[in-house]
């Protein structure tokens, strides 16, 4: 890759995406940082960032924004395809706007910036896409149905272009990360549905449990800052040979190796004793919130 790069990074106004291009540009790169409002990132400029409004849910958006670098550099090397969010609930209980507008987000707007920036790369003859995925992309915990969804279609999304362009000198990167420590959990707290239900005692103990993790518990000594997240990012720009798969923090190392290991039921068991399982018929249940037990 040339030195210094020119970076696209997509969803920068919190957490990994932030830390991401505040890592990279301190390292001398062309960085552009992208939010849907400018006013979120303003104070990246300082920091040594290019900033763009970029909306990864609208086409006419995604097209200014990479025509914008283009039109002043000729090429993108990098992109870095980080904007995300987590929507949380019972999957019955979820309206399915919300539904699409979180693959939206996760998934489509993440193909479809990658189709914009390859004809440059394969131009060029060299490139990165670097998709931010998730230890959730090969686990999954209830009440997550939606966005582990997002995460395991950005497993097979980045598999199968990998193959296609590497023949173009384009490497595709998947960055894991376990439990990183930023306002992506408020937002996906924020998201679970209040209503009284069926679901009601399981939604709020969702929204309890998922508050609970990234703060206290084994699993929160586990976890990480967005920085952990940004270092793995900088490997893979900088690698003359960088990995297809690349996992972040002991808490993904650990769990995605004893999801590995388990049966669907005693994963099951597992989540289970994390998670009130909702039933028909029955009060609901008393059983709090708790970091995961190591079976």
């Amino acid at each position: 890759m040339p030195s210094p790069s020119v970076i696209l990074i997509t969803g920068c106004s919190t957490g990994i995406g932030r830390a991401t291009a505040i890592r990279l540009a301190a390292a001398g790169h062309i960085v552009y940082a992208s939010a849907r409002r400018l006013q979120d990132i303003d104070d990246l400029a300082a920091l040594g960032c290019q900033l763009l409004e970029l909306d990864v849910t609208d086409e006419a958006s995604m097209n200014a924004a990479v025509d914008g670098v283009l039109d002043r550099h000729g090429r993108i090397d990098v992109l870095v395809n980080n904007a995300g969010y987590s929507l949380s609930g019972a999957v019955e209980t979820l309206s399915m706007t919300d539904v699409r507008r979180q693959f939206e987000t996760n998934v489509f707007g993440a193909v479809r910036m990658a189709q914009l920036v390859l004809p440059s790369m394969r131009r060029s003859g060299r490139g990165r896409v670097i998709n931010i995925g998730s230890m959730g992309g090969i686990l999954t915990f209830p009440g997550g149905g939606a966005y582990h969804a997002t995460k395991y279609a950005m497993e097979a999304f980045s598999d199968a272009l990998r193959f296609e362009v590497r023949g173009f000198g384009i490497d595709v990167v998947l960055i894991q990360p376990g439990l990183i420590r930023s306002a992506f959990t408020t937002t996906a707290v924020a998201a679970v549905s209040q209503e009284s239900g069926p679901y009601s005692t399981f939604n709020a103990a969702v929204a309890r449990n998922t508050a609970q993790t990234y703060v206290a518990g084994p699993l929160a000594r586990l976890g990480g800052e967005p920085d952990a997240v940004a270092v793995a990012v900088e490997r893979a720009v900088t690698a003359r040979t960088p990995r297809a798969r690349m996992r972040v923090t002991p808490s993904a190392r650990l769990l995605m190796v004893l999801r590995r290991i388990l049966t669907d039921r005693q994963w099951d068991r597992f989540v289970g004793s994390q998670y009130p399982q909702p039933t028909s018929g029955e009060a609901p249940s008393s059983k709090k919130a708790t970091s995961p037990r190591m079976p």
